[in-house]
C-alpha cells in the first residue's frame, strides 16, 4: 500500500469506527487478527486482542460518550506505520470506569502508531490523555 492510502486508512479508523460507532467498518479496516497495544481499558490486563474485543471496547465507549468523536490533527507515515496524533470529545453520558455518567463534557488528545499489512491495521500502539480524562470528569485530582 502506498503512504497516502496507509494514512486514509488510519483516518477512516477513527472516522468511521471510533466517532461514527459504524462497527461493520471495523471488518474492512482492522485484521481479524488485530492487536491493539494500550493500558487503557481497565478490564484488559494487556492489549486489546482480536477485532471482536477492539468492537466491544469501542461500543463500551461510546456508551459512555454517545456524542464521541475524534479530529485528526497530524499524520505522519513512513514504511507500514501511521502515526496520528488526534483530540477527542465526548459527553460523558453512561458509565465510564466505574464512574456514574456526570452530563461533562470531555476533551483529550492521544497518539496511535498503526501498522498496516494487506491493507489491513493488524496492530496499534496507543497513548491518550487517560489522566486528563479522569481529571476533567472528577475522579481525579488537579495535583498540588
Amino acid at each position: 500500500m502506498a503512504i497516502e492510502e496507509n494514512k486514509a486508512l488510519a483516518r477512516r479508523a477513527l472516522e468511521e469506527v471510533w466517532s461514527r460507532g459504524d462497527l461493520s467498518a471495523a471488518d474492512q479496516i482492522y485484521s481479524p487478527d488485530f492487536t491493539s497495544h494500550q493500558r487503557s481499558h481497565p478490564d484488559q490486563a494487556g492489549d486489546v486482542r482480536g477485532r471482536d474485543n477492539l468492537k466491544s471496547f469501542v461500543a463500551e465507549l461510546r456508551s459512555a460518550f454517545p456524542d464521541f468523536s475524534d479530529t485528526v490533527d497530524d499524520q505522519v507515515a513512513e514504511g507500514d506505520k501511521v502515526v496520528t496524533r488526534f483530540t477527542s470529545y465526548g459527553t460523558h453520558r453512561g458509565p465510564f470506569m466505574g464512574l456514574a455518567a456526570s452530563g461533562r463534557s470531555v476533551s483529550w488528545m492521544g497518539i496511535t502508531i498503526d501498522r498496516i499489512a494487506e491493507s489491513k491495521i493488524v496492530e496499534n500502539w496507543v497513548s491518550w490523555d487517560m489522566f486528563g480524562v479522569m481529571q476533567q470528569l472528577g475522579a481525579a485530582g488537579t495535583g498540588p
